[in-house]
């Protein structure tokens, strides 16, 4: 149980790294749309216009993954539609918002 405990707390360590990566990599302007990164248990990364949170809210489109998923896909280890076709990625909500998501994903 506290291993589980710990990698936990490791994954959570994580979404946080990738929210801070994505907030600093942002464009002034910000995302067109609002996305949530739902990694399930270990939380969520939502990237909604100029911000970016750990918080839980709406949002236009949904891309349901595993941290260890997300962390892929930012690093570039794991590309997006390859993701979709082997179900490692799940999009729910406007596709197109998701499309747009590569420009912030890079960096």
């Amino acid at each position: 149980m506290a291993a589980r405990l710990t990698l936990q707390k490791a994954l959570a360590m994580s979404l946080t790294r990738i929210a801070d990566t994505i907030r600093r990599n942002m464009r002034p302007e910000g995302f067109d749309g609002s996305i949530k990164l739902d990694c399930g248990p270990d939380g969520v990364v939502v990237i909604a216009g100029p911000e970016v949170t750990r918080e839980d809210r709406v949002t236009d489109c949904t891309i349901a993954l595993s941290a260890d998923d997300l962390i892929k896909l930012m690093t570039g280890k794991l590309n997006p539609v390859t993701g979709v076709m082997l179900g490692k990625l799940k999009v729910s909500g406007d596709v197109k918002v998701a499309m747009r998501l590569g420009k912030v994903l890079k960096g």
